[in-house]
């Protein structure tokens, strides 16, 4: 194997060699022309981001800075939106899923070095991949570190550490990251802790789902 095979094969690898650093640089011009956009030029970002991801839905923003290293590992789904300052080491694949959201300085690492510095100052590395499922709100300043599985309809807290799965459908926070409960039907009426809708976006939001559904209910 080469150095690339073998990075993408989840083995300890030399990320200077067998053309790695040339794509690295690659991704580096994409990356630059994107950050460098004038405001009024933002429209231009999906058609951007659409060059420089492997896949992507149709509908999708992030709003610069973003960061990457290789662009083409990462694969994020319709309806993708990601606020400031995104890092992703894609060294290892990251799949993201539809209708995902990251806040601020939202940091999603494949990458990771031994742990024993004998190990660790031969150069070799690693990448283990990172897969996020739809619905998905990361909050600011969280990190997802190598080999995480995010579920369906997560909710990850500001300023968490994700080091281990989080199953669908809970609400995570903390260093490191931990399950806090389930969301149930009944959070569907609350847009702020225990601040409900009012009537005119509550019907929006009802509408929205096709009226299928009461303010404390899953029907």
């Amino acid at each position: 194997m080469n150095q690339k095979e073998r990075m993408l094969a989840g083995l300890p690898y030399k990320g200077w060699l067998d053309g790695l650093s040339e794509e690295r640089l690659a991704c580096k011009k994409k990356v630059y022309a994107l950050n460098q956009l004038p405001p009024e030029r933002r429209g231009e970002i999906p058609a951007l981001l659409k060059s420089l991801f492997g896949k992507t839905g149709e509908n999708l923003m992030v709003e610069p800075p973003l960061h990457c290293d290789y662009g083409w590992n990462i694969e994020v789904g319709e309806n993708f939106f990601a606020n400031y300052n995104l890092t992703i080491l894609d060294v290892g694949k990251v799949v993201i899923g539809d209708n995902v959201q990251c806040a601020p300085n939202v940091s999603i690492f494949t990458a990771g070095h031994p742990v024993h510095p004998d190990s660790r100052n031969t150069g070799y590395e690693y990448g283990i991949p990172i897969a996020i499922g739809n619905n998905v709100w990361i909050g600011g300043n969280s990190v997802i570190l190598p080999g995480v599985t995010i579920g369906n309809n997560v909710v990850i807290g500001a300023g968490s550490v994700v080091t281990k799965d989080i199953p669908d459908n809970m609400i995570a926070a903390g260093n490191p990251c931990r399950v806090i409960r389930e969301i149930t039907g009944e959070d569907r009426a609350f847009y702020f802790k225990r601040q409900k809708f009012d009537p005119e976006a509550w019907a929006e939001v009802k509408e929205a789902h096709g009226g299928r559904f009461n303010r404390c209910s899953d029907s």
